[in-house]
């Protein structure tokens, strides 16, 4: 197993009043010994805008805005923006998030060449309801019968609104490969991965054809009990020289309710269409206070990382309340997950 070193909560809610209910799921990116983080704010009835804060090395808050650094600005987003992820590729900053307005949780980048202002791209995922996206998506193969029952809530039109697939938990990989961006993405229940060369191609017309081709484009699918009900993207991929560093979340069912861990895999490096390792056990789960009591009970939910030395820091949403950081060594964690290649 590996050394996993739970660093505690580093940042709370307050009660100013857009992030008085809870902070959680930052991105996280780091410039020298700097880190920035985006975090998830919630006011009352849930509804969520992206705060900020400055970190002076991996753990210690130095400076925290009063105000959120970007709220919701059309009806895609009327409830709330969620679960940011942020990377550099180039001099660009891409920020990923969840647009949600009551209904659907769709994702949504914005990106910025300072931190500071933001160019909004809007949602980046397809909209389409769950019976076009079965019929698209088998034309590969049966889906697997766990799409169905997770969009079960999903297929009819609710109070004159359009019921969407849930599409969230959009990441990008830090640079181009092969000259094009890929990312992550996720409906439940697998991780699929996505390329482009460009932004402007995310239409409707490559959606389509993605989504004929569905089966192939799921990059990661449960596979131990630990993520047995279904995965999710977490923090964006890691370069190594062994492969992508993927960090995610695993959730499994108890008579409890859903308990979410941090999962790591690995993916090819010039190909992160496929997956060379993954841990068989969780890489940690809800142990402490934090992450067993909050706004949503048993949830570690990690959605960025920083890299000091050897050390890899883990930032992750704690029981949906709080937002925590845990450590391992990369050297380590590498070393492990290559000791479950698979075949």
């Amino acid at each position: 197993m590996i050394l996993i070193k739970k660093e505690g909560v580093i940042l709370r809610k307050t009660n100013l009043d857009f992030e008085c209910q809870g902070v959680l799921n930052p991105a996280i990116i780091k410039e020298g010994e700097r880190v920035y983080m985006f975090y998830r704010a919630v006011a009352k009835n849930n509804y969520s805008t992206i705060g900020f804060c400055e970190l002076n090395g991996p753990l210690e808050v130095i400076q925290r805005n009063d105000l959120p650094v970007l709220i919701p600005i059309d009806d895609n987003e009327s409830r709330g923006i969620e679960d940011p992820r942020i990377v550099k590729i180039d001099e660009c900053y891409y920020l990923t998030y969840t647009a949600f307005d009551g209904f659907n949780a769709l994702g949504a980048l914005a990106t910025s060449l300072d931190l500071k202002t933001f160019e909004r791209h809007g949602i980046i995922v397809p909209m389409i309801s769950f019976p076009e996206f079965k019929a698209l998506a088998e034309n590969t193969g049966k889906l697997n019968e766990k799409y169905s029952r997770f969009a079960h809530d999903k297929t009819i039109i609710t109070m004159n609104t359009r019921l969407l697939v849930w599409d969230k938990d959009v990441c990008f990989f830090p640079r181009r490969i092969k000259n094009q961006l890929y990312f992550l993405h996720r409906i439940k229940p697998d991780i699929q991965i996505a390329c482009v060369n460009e932004l402007s191609e995310l239409n409707e017309l490559f959606w389509k054809n993605y989504l004929l081709n569905f089966n192939n484009n799921i990059v990661l699918a449960p596979r131990y009990d630990h993520e047995i009900s279904y995965i999710g993207g977490g923090c964006p991929p890691i370069e190594t020289t062994e492969g992508w560093l993927v960090i995610y979340h695993g959730v499994h069912d108890t008579a409890n309710g859903y308990v979410y861990s941090a999962c790591a895999a690995m993916l090819d490096l010039e190909n992160p269409g496929i997956e060379i390792a993954r841990l068989p056990y969780p890489l940690f789960k809800p142990e402490t206070i934090w992450e067993l009591t909050g706004e949503v009970d048993s949830v570690c939910f990690p959605s960025g990382t920083a890299i000091f030395g050897d050390t890899l820091y883990i930032y992750y949403g704690a029981a949906d309340e709080q937002i925590a950081c845990a450590s391992v060594s990369l050297n380590e964690l590498i070393a492990a997950l290559l000791t479950f290649r698979l075949q």
